[in-house]
């Protein structure tokens, strides 16, 4: 009787021991986890990113580390107009045993305003995350998931939708070297049925999109904002490999791949091989008629036939814009895509204008 109660005794103390060991575990994991966020403001910071919460608080025992941080917001000044970046909450998760993998979901809406106003731009959606692997000192990888995000400029009390989707993932991570000696960074983008109806007519039917692009010629991956990383990438002859790229909008496919550099004004050069399937589809939805007929080239052309006879400039300008579709067939490669006939063409980059052919199609924003 003696030795079952000392037995029972003996039990209790070890589970004691054990609830205070593991307390004793998980408030001592849960403060490298409170530094690890601390180290990763502070990161930010040095890029003139600053993170700031309105109240935070510590939780989620016995298994998890958890915290919450209320009225978060994130002032970007290092760019030429600063922003502020607002929500209503972060919820920032880690688990016990893995304290470098901090898993964060934020609560809607995001606003983005000039510091002081009232928001230019809202973010809505069912469904935001975030995971962060690594340290602050040696990041590894970053990936964003959002499930129906809107987003909506406001102007003048209306709002327009520049951009909604069923779902976007974005990650990146370190492929090569490490974040202290020239890392080669990956980035893959995916996108389920994405419109952006401001951006283009044709934009506004839903498309798909698995992009997959590799960054070469960083020096390192120290806290700094990325026109600086870019602008270092150039003076390093470094370059962007666009490694696997698929986009499909309705009968549309377009899959393509190739490397661009950039400039010395921070803008795209190079060239992408592009095979599309549904190229009739895609010329008229781009509205390629209207483009060519307004070029300056048949600008030209059209006034040396005026002079020749009156209205054949106006004849030879409707022949051109009407034949688009024919004469891009013949320039291109003929092929099969995903059981389609296709056309392989050029994708060109020229101080950041983009080509596919001779049309011209728009162009990017310098990166420094």
């Amino acid at each position: 009787m003696r030795r079952r109660r000392w037995r029972y005794i003996g039990t209790l103390v070890l589970f004691a021991a054990l609830i205070g060991g593991w307390s004793w575990f998980w408030h001592y994991t849960a403060g490298r986890a409170e530094e690890a966020i601390a180290g990763w403001r502070a990161r930010e910071a040095k890029a003139g990113r600053l993170y700031t919460c309105g109240s935070q608080s510590i939780g989620g025992y016995p298994f998890r580390i958890e915290v919450e941080c209320d009225r978060a917001a994130a002032l970007f000044r290092n760019d030429q107009s600063p922003f502020e970046v607002k929500t209503s909450g972060i919820l920032i998760a880690a688990q016990i045993y893995q304290p470098d993998l901090l898993i964060s979901e934020f609560h809607g809406p995001l606003t983005i305003a000039t510091p002081g106003h009232a928001p230019d731009i809202v973010v809505n959606w069912k469904l935001f995350q975030s995971s962060v692997r690594g340290t602050p000192a040696a990041p590894e990888r970053v990936s964003l998931v959002f499930e129906k995000p809107v987003v909506e400029r406001m102007a003048g009390g209306a709002q327009q939708k520049l951009l909604q989707a069923k779902h976007i993932e974005i990650h990146g991570r370190i492929a090569q070297g490490s974040a202290a000696n020239r890392p080669v960074i990956e980035v893959a983008l995916l996108a389920e049925q994405a419109s952006a109806p401001s951006l283009h007519p044709a934009a506004a039917a839903p498309v798909d999109a698995d992009i997959t692009a590799v960054l070469r010629g960083l020096n390192d991956f120290s806290p700094k904002p990325w026109p600086q990383r870019f602008r270092e990438m150039q003076a390093a002859g470094g370059r962007i490999d666009i490694s696997q790229a698929r986009l499909q909008q309705g009968n549309i496919i377009a899959i393509g791949g190739g490397s661009l550099s950039l400039n010395a004004d921070g803008r795209l050069e190079g060239q992408l091989r592009v095979t599309i399937a549904g190229l009739e589809t895609f010329l008229a939805a781009i509205g390629a008629q209207q483009m060519v007929e307004a070029s300056p080239t048949v600008d030209k052309l059209s006034g040396a036939l005026d002079r020749l006879a009156p209205g054949l400039g106006s004849v030879a300008r409707q022949q051109i814009g009407a034949n688009i579709s024919t004469g891009i067939n013949m320039i291109g490669e003929q092929t099969t895509l995903e059981g389609k006939h296709a056309v392989t063409l050029p994708l060109r980059f020229d101080d950041g204008v983009v080509l596919l052919g001779p049309i011209r199609l728009g162009s990017t924003p310098a990166l420094f």
